[in-house]
């Protein structure tokens, strides 16, 4: 009898178990990343950044080229890769509290020169490895170590909407907000990180994919019903789609 495979561990991927906490989404975001470079056939081509944070041990299961930056200074690490490598692809992979908060600056400053990078951004929420204080990207009304009460827009301020923001540059190419909270949002992402990467190899501009993503640990939920969270409470204030597209026309301004 004949076998035909149809699901496998990525080349990409390395053999080690991940850390991560049950129903975290780092693991799956991991796994779409190395299967989009395996289908473009840039293995020995790409570059990731992890700076620090639930993230800075990517290099532990993506087998290729890792240079890890100081906290929040991805893209400028990323920048100087790019710019002596120009033909690479570089890839910069930051959590909410490493990009929006001391990162900040690093971002904006990137997106608006165009650099020809990529940021996957993961937005749980919450800072997931220092013990679940708020985020900038923490919702109003969540709880958090340091918001027992729930985030208060009057004493916090209001999630920051980074994406957003950056979509603004004229530099920006290409910015998009998904999800891993079921199989389509998973497959939306895939795609959403293809067509980051594709705009990059072309030259385009910087290029952003937010992945809104659980953290049931810091949330204090099960698995699913974090994933509901995310999908039910979290897209109220981070709506998913397409920002910025400047090879289709899609533009927030």
């Amino acid at each position: 009898m004949d076998f035909k495979r149809v699901f496998g561990r990525p080349r990409s991927l390395k053999r080690a178990a991940f850390h991560y906490c049950s129903g975290c989404g780092h693991s799956i975001i991991h796994r779409l990343i190395a299967e989009v470079i395996d289908e473009m056939g840039i293995l020995g081509r790409t570059i990731g950044v992890p700076p620090a944070g639930c993230a800075v041990l990517a290099y532990n299961y993506l087998d290729v080229d890792m240079g890890e930056a100081p906290h929040g200074r991805g893209a400028a690490v990323a920048t100087g890769l790019k710019r002596i490598l120009p033909d690479r692809l570089i890839f910069t992979y930051q959590g909410d509290g490493d990009i929006a908060a001391i990162g900040t600056a690093e971002t904006v400053h990137a997106a608006n020169r165009g650099e020809k990078i990529t940021t996957i951004f993961v937005n749980n929420g919450v800072y997931g490895m220092t013990g679940g204080q708020m985020a900038p990207t923490t919702i109003l009304g969540q709880e958090t170590t340091t918001t027992p009460g729930g985030r208060s827009d009057s004493r916090d301020g209001f999630p920051l909407k980074l994406s957003e923001m950056v979509a603004l540059s004229p530099g920006v190419a290409y910015v998009v907000r998904t999800a891993v909270t079921g199989p389509k949002r998973i497959m939306e992402t895939k795609r959403a990180i293809r067509r980051a990467f594709e705009i990059q190899m072309e030259g385009l501009g910087f290029t952003l994919v937010e992945v809104l993503s659980p953290c049931p640990t810091n949330l204090k939920l099960r698995p699913p019903e974090a994933w509901r969270w995310v999908e039910e409470k979290v897209t109220q204030f981070f709506p998913l789609g397409v920002i910025k597209d400047v090879k289709r026309g899609i533009s927030p301004c």
